[in-house]
C-alpha cells in the first residue's frame, strides 16, 4: 500500500485483530507502537471508520475523549491514505 508522504506521517496496514467489547483493538502492530509519539494511551486504540485514522483514549482532568494517534513528528497515523476529493 502506497502512502502520500505529504499528507500522512505514516500508513499502517489495518490490523486484522479483533476488538474488545469497548471497540478498542486487542493488539497493535509493533510498527505502530514504535511510530507513535510518547504519552499516548496505547492500551485504548481504535480506528475511525470515516477516515481510517487511529484514535486513542485520552483521560483528561475534566473528560475522557478520543484523540488522533500521532507519530513522533506530530502527524496523525492512519491505516489508509485519504480519499481524493
Amino acid at each position: 500500500m502506497a502512502c502520500a508522504p505529504v499528507l500522512l506521517a505514516a500508513c499502517e496496514p489495518m490490523p486484522q485483530a479483533n476488538t474488545s467489547p469497548e471497540g478498542f483493538l486487542n493488539e497493535l502492530p509493533p510498527s505502530l507502537i514504535e511510530m507513535a509519539a510518547p504519552n499516548q494511551d496505547l492500551t485504548a486504540v481504535s480506528i475511525d471508520p470515516n477516515d481510517g485514522c487511529y484514535l486513542y483514549r485520552y483521560r483528561g482532568p475534566v473528560e475522557t475523549t478520543m484523540l488522533p494517534l500521532r507519530a513522533r513528528n506530530g502527524q496523525p497515523i492512519c491505516s489508509r491514505p485519504p480519499e481524493s476529493v
